[in-house]
């Protein structure tokens, strides 16, 4: 497999490197699921800092392979990561640059590759991963809000933008509830196909619209209603339900819809 041996290619190359101390993988290489189409995931950890610097995370990534496109993941929030493209084999690589301090907080448990003197081995054994969860509150805080300015751009007919919102809806919020249900990790919709039971994975369908009004306020409308049944599943009553806003954005949807 091709990110097995361009694992192994970086291991032989890191060993040598006195700034080095360690190589791990993560993502589907934990779970032993990685197929022809997943990338990889490999954290570097190293004596003296090498991220944010985005030249020298780059000239790094260089000494790996062919390496015919970088950048680092700002967007995402992480800018200790490097998003690579390698050429010969084609091969999606995310390079993590982190300390050993750092190691300490992650989300997984990395396999690890390379470990001088043992050292990312005595982190993972003394320290556990914190996923970070989506906050209930923070949801519903928005929930209706979001809804209202997706109705707007229907009414308005910017479709595209209606479009992307339940994208966004599905990623932020129903996704990430769906897998808590199921006992998976909230990643958003990574992996909805295979990891949530079929009937929760239909219902997810029917937020998908086409571009089409009438598709688009049925999509939005099962979004609501899947939201709803999630919302009294998932949550406690510590979560204070925003009964008014919801009443007057279901309001503006019948006005909106007859």
């Amino acid at each position: 497999m091709i990110q097995i041996d361009f694992a192994n290619r970086v291991k032989k190359i890191l060993e040598d490197d006195e700034n080095v101390i360690g190589l791990a993988a993560g993502g589907s290489w934990i779970d032993n699921a990685m197929d022809e189409f997943s990338d990889l995931d490999l954290v570097i950890v190293t004596h003296k800092k090498i991220a944010p610097d985005k030249e020298h995370m780059i000239e790094f990534a260089r000494r790996l392979g062919d390496c015919i496109s970088g950048f680092t993941g700002d967007h995402v929030g992480e800018p200790r990561l490097l998003i690579c493209l390698y050429s010969d084999p084609l091969l999606h690589v995310d390079l993590k640059f982190v300390t050993l301090d750092e190691f300490h907080h992650r989300v997984e448990n990395p396999v690890i590759l390379l470990d001088k003197g043992e050292k990312l081995k005595a982190i993972l054994d003394n320290s556990k991963p914190q996923f970070p969860f989506p906050d209930y509150q923070w949801i519903e805080d928005r929930f209706w809000t979001w809804i209202h300015y997706a109705l707007l751009k229907i009414g308005r007919g910017e479709y595209f933008e209606a479009l992307d919102f339940l994208a966004f809806l599905r990623g932020t919020v129903l996704g990430p509830l769906l897998h808590i249900k199921s006992k998976n990790l909230p990643r958003g919709v990574r992996k909805v196909e295979t990891d949530l039971q079929q009937k929760d994975l239909d219902v997810l369908k029917g937020t998908i619209a086409a571009y089409d009004k009438q598709s688009l306020i049925s999509a939005l409308q099962n979004s609501i209603q899947l939201y709803r049944n999630l919302r009294e599943e998932l949550f406690d009553n510590t979560i204070v339900v925003n009964t008014r806003a919801e009443q007057e954005v279901m309001k503006y949807f019948a006005q909106l819809t007859n």
